[in-house]
Parts: C-alpha cells; sequence; structure tokens
C-alpha cells in the first residue's frame, strides 16, 4: 500500500511507525498559521476546528530528516522517529519532546505522541 511504501520497514531501522496524531486546534488559530504556512493541508474537524497536518509543521519547522546521536526524524516522512543503531527509548522520547516543544513555540500548536509510551516504572504515558 501507498502508506506502507512510505514507511520505513522496521527490519531495517528500527521505529514506531507514525509518532505524532494530527493537532485540532481552532478555526482562528489555523487561520493564524495559515498566514505564515499557505500551503498548510487543513482538514475540518467539526465545531469550529481544524486538523492540521503534523507531518507538514514537522518539515516546515526542519526536523525532517534530523539526528539527535541516533535518534532521528525519517528522511521521506517526518512523522516517523527512527532508530539509527544505539538511541535509547529515552533519546528518542526526548528527541519528540525536543519536536513538539519547537513546533508548540512556532506556531502554538501542541502535539500529542500517538504510540503509548511505558517508562521503566511500567507506568503507560
Amino acid at each position: 500500500s501507498l502508506r506502507r511504501s512510505k514507511l520505513p520497514d522496521p527490519a531495517r531501522i528500527g521505529n514506531a511507525g507514525s509518532f505524532f496524531k494530527n493537532p485540532v486546534v481552532s478555526l482562528a488559530l489555523a487561520e493564524q498559521i495559515r498566514q505564515a504556512l499557505p500551503a498548510l493541508p487543513q482538514f475540518p474537524a467539526g465545531d469550529g476546528q481544524v486538523k492540521l497536518s503534523a507531518a507538514y509543521l514537522i518539515d516546515q519547522a526542519g526536523w525532517k530528516g534530523r539526528r539527535q546521536g541516533d535518534a532521528g526524524v525519517h528522511a521521506n516522512h517526518a512523522l516517523v522517529l527512527v532508530n539509527h543503531g544505539g538511541a535509547s527509548g529515552q533519546d528518542l522520547y526526548r528527541l519528540a519532546g525536543d519536536i513538539a516543544a519547537d513546533v508548540q513555540a512556532r506556531w502554538q500548536v501542541t502535539l500529542e505522541i500517538e504510540p503509548r509510551v511505558i517508562g521503566t516504572d511500567g507506568a503507560v504515558r
């Protein structure tokens, strides 16, 4: 399928697939962001809200293809965080936090992690 062709094969490079949910924001915030990013994909979400493309925001913030040590963002799909060999779960979680903080600072959009994260204490986050 098309989705599978865009995602890296976990047997070749460690990844958790799509890592961030597409955020839902107010129509007013979506219009404000559209002034800066006219090509930002947006979809009606009902009740005066709009769903934005998390991948587009991450890409426009310059994260696509970037690495922090062995943790990185896939070069072909900005929603996919990858382990280039020696990254720990904490390294990937830290990278996700850095991406989310950057998107928040630039456009006041909160990115939510899609996979369930299980801490060393067994707690699901």
